[in-house]
Parts: C-alpha cells; sequence; structure tokens
C-alpha cells in the first residue's frame, strides 16, 4: 500500500540534498544528477527511490532491487545490483531515519487527528452501518454494510473497513485496512506508530513509520490487543487468523493463514509467520525471524532462531518439543 495514502509526502529531492543531510564528502555524490521520489523497502523501491540494505541476510532481496540508490555499509555493496548507487555510512538505520524524515516529516509522532466527527452527524454517509454512542470517525473513512462500531470507538481518516465487521467499544484504528468479516474486540489499538528510534544519550531519535497494518477477511483481534503499523514495510495478518487477548505485534511482522495465537503473546519487529501457526500464551517471538507453516510453540517459549516448517517447539530458548523433554526428565532426575 502507499506511504501517501496516510502520510503526506515530500520530495522529490536531488541525490546530493539527501548526502548533505547524511554529511557525506564523497565528491562523486555531487556529479549523480538523480532525483529520488520516496523511499521504500528493498523489494517495493521502484527507479526513482531509495533503499538501504543492513545486513547479508537479505541478500536475496538486495541483489534484486530497482531502487536507484541505497544506503549500506560499505562491505555490503557486493549485495546489490550494479545499477544501483551505493551510498556508504557508518549507521544504516540512522542514516535512513534521516531521509525518511526529509520525505515524511510527520510520520515520527502519532499526531492527534483533528478531523474526526460524531457518528450521530455521519449516519446519511453510513447509513448500513450501526453506531455505538460516542463513536469517533475521521475525513475518508470507508466503512462496508453490516459492520458494527462500538461505542467510544475512533476510526482515523483514511482507513477502510469492510463489511460485516465487528469493531468493540474504546478501540482506536488508524492506518489500516481491514477487510472483510472481521472481530476487533474492546480496546484494541490497530495501526499505531511501532517501537522505532536511534539511541542517543542526548535524546533519543524517532524514526517515521509510514507502513500500514493490513488484516485480510476472517480475523479476529482479542481485546486490549496492539498492532502496530510497519516502518517502511506493513504489517500483515492473513486471513482466518485468530489473536487472543493482550497480544503485541510490533511493526512489520506478518501473520499467514489460519493461525491461533494464545494471550500475552510478543512479537518483535520484521518477524515472518506461515500459515496455520499455533503458538501458546505469553510465548515470546524474537525480531526478524522467519517461523514455517504448521509450526506449534508452546506457551512461554522464547523463541530467537528461525524455525523449520511442521517443527514442535517448547522452552527458553525454544528447543524442539523432544529435546524439551528429555532436557526436563534429566532435570528432574
Amino acid at each position: 500500500m502507499s506511504s501517501e495514502h496516510f502520510f503526506t509526502k515530500k520530495g522529490p529531492f536531488p541525490l546530493e540534498k539527501i548526502a548533505k543531510v547524511l554529511k557525506l564528502n564523497d565528491k562523486n555524490l555531487s556529479f549523480k544528477n538523480i532525483k529520488i521520489n520516496d523511499i521504500k523497502t528493498l523489494l517495493k523501491a521502484k527507479p526513482g527511490d531509495i533503499t538501504f540494505l543492513n545486513s547479508s541476510k537479505y541478500k536475496n532481496f538486495s541483489l534484486k532491487t530497482k531502487a536507484s540508490a541505497c544506503i549500506a555499509r560499505k562491505n555490503l555493496f557486493a549485495f546489490l545490483p550494479k545499477n544501483c548507487f551505493k551510498i556508504d555510512v557508518s549507521n544504516v538505520l540512522f542514516s535512513v531515519t534521516l531521509v525518511a524524515k526529509m520525505f515524511y516529516p510527520k510520520a515520527d509522532v502519532d499526531h492527534p487527528d483533528l478531523k474526526l466527527k460524531d457518528s450521530f452527524s455521519l449516519k446519511k454517509k453510513y447509513p448500513k452501518v450501526i453506531f455505538g454512542k460516542n463513536a469517533l470517525i475521521g475525513k475518508n473513512v470507508k466503512i462496508g454494510e453490516n459492520t458494527f462500531i462500538g461505542s467510544n470507538t475512533i476510526i482515523e481518516s483514511n482507513v477502510t473497513i469492510g463489511k460485516n465487521c465487528l469493531i468493540g467499544s474504546f478501540a482506536v484504528i488508524k492506518n489500516s485496512f481491514i477487510s472483510d468479516n472481521v472481530h476487533i474486540q474492546d480496546g484494541c489499538k490497530i495501526g499505531i506508530k511501532g517501537f522505532g528510534f536511534i539511541p542517543n544519550n542526548l535524546q533519543n531519535i524517532r524514526t517515521p513509520h509510514v507502513g500500514a497494518v493490513i488484516i485480510k477477511n476472517n480475523v479476529e483481534i482479542g481485546a486490549n490487543s496492539t498492532i502496530d503499523r510497519g516502518s517502511l514495510d506493513d504489517t500483515i495478518i492473513g486471513e482466518n487468523t485468530f489473536i487472543d487477548n493482550q497480544v503485541h505485534i510490533a511493526h512489520n511482522v506478518k501473520i499467514g493463514k489460519n493461525c491461533m495465537i494464545a494471550g500475552q503473546v510478543g512479537f518483535a519487529g520484521s518477524t515472518t509467520l506461515g500459515n496455520n501457526v499455533v503458538i501458546g500464551g505469553q510465548a515470546g517471538v524474537s525480531g526478524h525471524l522467519k517461523i514455517g507453516n504448521n509450526v506449534q510453540i508452546g506457551g512461554g517459549s522464547g523463541v530467537i532462531n528461525n524455525i523449520e516448517d511442521n517443527s514442535k517447539v517448547m522452552g527458553y530458548p525454544a528447543v524442539s518439543l523432544k529435546n524439551f523433554i528429555k532436557l526436563r526428565v534429566k532435570n528432574e532426575k
């Protein structure tokens, strides 16, 4: 989804100006007559965009990028196409934050939506939607027929909600595309800014998050759960996935179809889950991991490594269920 759907974008900027913001002294940059339209992920970037590469684990993506320029450390240049202009920096994520602020200067903070209206005044616009009391709706919101919006819920501007959805009371939904037959229970916060910043001893620097949350058909989100929007990518919940109460899903996480996730599970950013994954309560999943299809993760586990398809794991750190049982028996002797 386009970042401009929810956020005002500046630019384009000449590459030379970006180099100055990054305080680079490479004279070759000044001779590159390149205009940069946007900052995107490796896979979403098009000619005229700038992207970034922070680890060789993404080389399969970086070698295929269509970006005109890429922010990276010099030791990663070999994983970029020849026609992609390489920008050598010492701190990739800090540099990405500075460039993202150029294009999206207001996306590093969740500013209140000042265009909200009481749903009572919008009955003619949404004749087939049922509203509770004191529901507030932003500008350009799309809501499908037979959808119920609970009392004291806020739907911010440009959000899309499909047909036959049930949105509970005291929920806040922003920067999101929600499909049909989705149930979002009381107190959920969907599409808020993730925990993205560059640590600094004097003042931490917030990173703009310009992605969206995409929730597919027939999903259920339990009460008081939080789903952060993506940073440059999107956070995605696949079809028919059910999520229990008080679950936290960080930015850029992608959850497949038919998953079941019990209460108080926490996902760090940019982890991907396959289809038919089952996770027990209070498990924690670290960031930038790949969890395969048909995986089962026991309650209270701590996942710090990738998990292959059809695996059953438990413990901290999570190991195969067989090994977990063996270790448990051994320790009890």
